[in-house]
């Protein structure tokens, strides 16, 4: 098992300009290839330093966040914003 938290922060919506998730700027395949358990966390390490690069501004500060929270608490803030809500 990774030790390699997914770079998912709860919003999974792909932007039909770029292909990137809205969320994390990962592709589908990307996304895919995170889930294989035959993918090794240098792949993953890489694919982080990858994602980041294609965002910037607001979008890469709450990446930021919301993923620290999640690598620390098991749960990204948007996600956990939304279980507030119920």
């Amino acid at each position: 098992m990774s030790s390699i938290v997914s770079p998912c922060i709860s919003i999974c919506k792909i932007d039909p300009a770029t292909g990137l998730c809205y969320g994390c700027s990962r592709t589908n395949e990307e996304k895919k290839l995170w889930k294989d358990v035959n993918i090794k966390d240098e792949w993953k390490l890489n694919n982080l330093k990858k994602i980041q690069t294609r965002m910037s501004g607001l979008q890469l500060e709450t990446f930021n966040e919301s993923y620290k929270h999640k690598t620390v608490y098991g749960i990204s803030l948007i996600k956990k914003k939304k279980l507030e809500q119920k």
